[in-house]
């Protein structure tokens, strides 16, 4: 009876190991930290060719990371499998600049897609030319394309992802707007918008940094007001990418500040941080949502940050929150207990997280 006691306990303790993840975090000051789940510790460092990580996205296949750097303005392309960076490029020149505004890559990934501020340099003065859509070619390692913003748009927040043909753009802001990727020429927009992350969401506007979840479908929090009193309420959807369809089911009134949705690799369960309040009377709560019937099943305080990103291991058990300093806070998703610490011993960026099985 010991042996087999003791012959589970290898089992359980095996599947546990195996189902550990790899996290991927951005750090200064030019490096992309693996994490081990299981050891929870650092195993390696990949160095950064170009600067300091300010966005980091994996294609769909899991097989390359996508870093964009604030130095120089550069683009570096990781393969997962060898944990090298294979291309890495910059964008300035002695008399050009570019600044980023986060991106998504082809499904191919061979073409960027992202905002840029271009920045021309002269003998006594600078020149800020206005926010443009951008197409980088990774191959050629250059622009070949922009095209001009509307000024609502060119104010806005918003975050990129491109659908699985590669022919349009979803913008996610103030309202869905879905592009022509050969143009950007709008073609359709939803009356749905994204949550205000008061302070709390990453700084970078890259996509959802969810890449457990299901390719081709946007599964995410989002707010819609009505046309009269313009009342604002929260609500799950998902948006299949390839056909445009939206399944949209509204819970209550919209919380100041949420701090994006993370989904279980089950599709099961999904979570997030709202705040209320401000300053001395913030409180911040972990939300637990139950996917099968859409609604609010959970909810516990927790510790308020200024700023802070928010993440989810690989098997959806635990929530991690990390930034602004050299930890990662590991809560169980069970009970919204703070389980451990892990000190990471580098000072890691609001760039983002990924986490891969």
């Amino acid at each position: 009876m010991t042996v087999m006691k003791q012959l589970v306990s290898l089992l359980m303790l095996f599947a546990a190991v195996a189902r550990a993840g790899t996290l991927y975090l951005p750090a200064y000051p030019a490096t992309v930290l693996v994490f081990d789940e299981s050891k929870g510790q650092i195993v390696d460092r990949i160095p950064l060719e170009t600067g300091t990580p300010m966005s980091i996205r994996v294609a769909p296949d899991h097989k390359k990371i996508y870093v964009t750097t604030v130095d120089h303005n550069g683009i570096e392309v990781i393969d997962v499998a060898t944990r090298k960076v294979v291309n890495h490029f910059v964008l300035n020149t002695a008399t050009k600049q570019y600044r980023f505004r986060g991106g998504a890559v082809d499904p191919d990934g061979k073409l960027f897609y992202t905002v840029t501020k271009e920045i021309d340099k002269f003998p006594e003065h600078f020149e800020v030319a206005k926010s443009k859509y951008t197409v980088i070619d990774l191959a050629q390692q250059k622009i070949v394309k922009t095209a001009d913003m509307s000024r609502e748009d060119e104010q806005s927040r918003f975050s990129l992802e491109v659908s699985p043909d590669g022919k349009y753009l979803y913008q996610f802001g103030p309202k869905i707007s879905i592009l022509q990727a050969s143009d950007f020429k709008v073609v359709d927009q939803l009356d749905l918008a994204q949550p205000d992350c008061a302070g709390m969401d990453n700084i970078h506007l890259g996509g959802d940094m969810d890449s457990i979840g299901q390719p081709g479908m946007h599964t995410s929090i989002f707010t819609s007001a009505d046309p009269i009193v313009h009342n604002r309420v929260f609500g799950l959807a998902r948006l299949d990418l390839a056909t445009r369809q939206v399944n949209y089911n509204p819970i209550g009134p919209a919380p100041p500040g949420m701090a994006g949705l993370q989904v279980t690799p089950d599709k099961k369960m999904a979570y997030t941080i709202v705040t209320n309040g401000a300053h001395g009377n913030k409180r911040c709560e972990f939300w637990g949502f139950d996917l099968s019937t859409d609604r609010l099943t959970q909810k516990a305080e927790v510790p308020c940050r200024t700023r802070f990103s928010f993440g989810m291991s690989s098997d959806g058990k635990k929530l991690y929150i990390y930034g602004a300093g050299f930890e990662i806070e590991v809560y169980d998703t069970a009970t919204f207990k703070l389980e451990k610490t892990w000190n990471l011993e580098t000072d890691v960026t609001y760039a983002g997280i990924v986490v891969l099985p």
